[in-house]
């Protein structure tokens, strides 16, 4: 097929990929490749400055403790949140969640009360409002969808608003790879003075976020997903909003002052990072950010779409498969069924053929349910894949037909 040029001199950037030298990494949805200087500052860090934050006053934990603090300053800048107070560092979107999930429902949640989220959410975004609304006796309502899974806005105003007391949605579904109306949801929610939080763990690194343009409440996501470390995530909350939340976990550098029966916790963002910190983590996702804010998220933003343009040219005419997704426009994740092969044997084939794709029902079986298939083949881009990768993945893909039933 006839290559796309691109405004990325992607041939270039792959070269701060070792790992894509061997294989066609399509599963970066579950979680993206890291340059080579994400993973230096993590052997640097143990190298050169190793020492625990906030507590010490020796130069080792000076070093360590600006370094922490620098990539939480990277992380304000790279979302513009208002200030670094409303950057809590968590291990990822699932921690994020289950913070404000736990610590809102205990100051806010009561019985008779609802949370709104949708049919469309990773389990992590839906799991931990289930025990909620199973713990304080709540129930969870769900956002209309419309025949082609997007949000109906005109039922929006429907919903019982009086009861619902957070909504929790995803920016980008993990399955379906198409961007949620968010400011339909955000603009119905702050009319019933509903805080809204936003599962961004597609979005984030993928295109532009601006929590202040966005408006939202409450921002989660994984810098794994983004080039950061595994074990990597940040919670961004409205300074006003976190500081009336209780504390999500008890233990050191959380508390102001304790004492035998009582204790006064620590300012933000302290306050809801209990323990000892994924700090070298944090280093790395300060790192990561700006490894992608030198290339530009607007630039990989538009080579994402791209790609899925290409992908969709390459595969529309193979009658065997059945994308998932609807007619909105589809931000790098492509999932399907084959008709005749099972998506587990399909991705095992594609394995030996060094193509790395995701199998399952990826953390979103109710939308699986809904759909009526216990499990899809899910093909994420990022903006390192190249045109010729997806040629190899229909070559590959054609070879896997021919092997099941010829």
């Amino acid at each position: 097929m006839e290559q796309l040029t691109s405004v990325l001199p992607v041939h270039t950037i792959r070269k701060d990929f070792p790992i894509l030298d061997t294989c066609v990494y399509f599963d970066n949805a579950a979680t993206s490749q890291k340059p080579v200087e994400v993973i230096n500052s993590i052997s640097n860090f143990y190298k050169n400055t190793n020492a625990n934050v906030h507590r010490s006053i020796h130069r080792l934990g000076e070093k360590a403790t600006a370094k922490y603090e620098d990539a939480r300053e990277r992380v304000r800048n790279f979302i513009n949140a208002r200030s670094v107070q409303e950057i809590i560092f968590t291990s990822g979107t699932t921690d994020s969640i289950n913070l404000v999930a736990s610590a809102f429902a205990e100051k806010f949640i009561n019985e008779g009360d609802s949370i709104l989220v949708t049919e469309l959410e990773h389990h992590s975004n839906l799991v931990p409002w289930q025990l909620i609304a199973s713990r304080k006796k709540a129930t969870l309502c769900f956002v209309p969808l419309r025949d082609d899974l997007s949000y109906d806005t005109e039922a929006l105003e429907k919903l019982p608003w009086h009861t619902i007391k957070i909504a929790a949605v995803s920016h980008i579904s993990n399955v379906l790879g198409i961007e949620n109306n968010i400011k339909s949801i955000i603009s119905h929610a702050h009319g019933h003075d509903v805080p809204v939080l936003i599962d961004a763990a597609q979005s984030a690194g993928h295109i532009p976020i601006d929590v202040q343009a966005m408006d939202c409440d409450f921002l989660a996501f994984s810098g794994h997903k983004m080039c950061g470390p595994l074990g990597t995530g940040v919670l961004y909350g409205r300074e006003r909003l976190l500081e009336q939340l209780p504390p999500y976990r008890g233990g050191g550098d959380m508390i102001h002052s304790v004492w035998k029966d009582k204790s006064s916790y620590a300012h933000l963002p302290c306050k809801f990072e209990a323990g000892t910190p994924n700090i070298v983590g944090a280093i790395g996702l300060g790192k990561a950010m700006n490894y992608l804010s030198r290339i530009g998220i607007t630039a990989i933003s538009d080579r994402i779409y791209t790609l899925s343009d290409y992908f969709y040219k390459a595969t529309r005419d193979i009658d065997s498969i059945q994308f998932l997704e609807t007619s909105e426009k589809t931000h790098g994740i492509f999932s399907f069924v084959h008709k005749i092969i099972h998506p587990h044997d399909l991705a095992q084939y594609l394995d030996s053929r060094e193509i790395a794709i995701r199998a399952g029902h990826h953390c979103a079986q109710p939308l699986h349910r809904m759909l009526k298939i216990p499990a899809s083949a899910r093909v994420s881009l990022y903006f390192y894949n190249t045109e010729s990768e997806i040629d190899c993945f229909r070559t590959a893909l054609e070879e896997a037909e021919r092997f099941f039933y010829v």
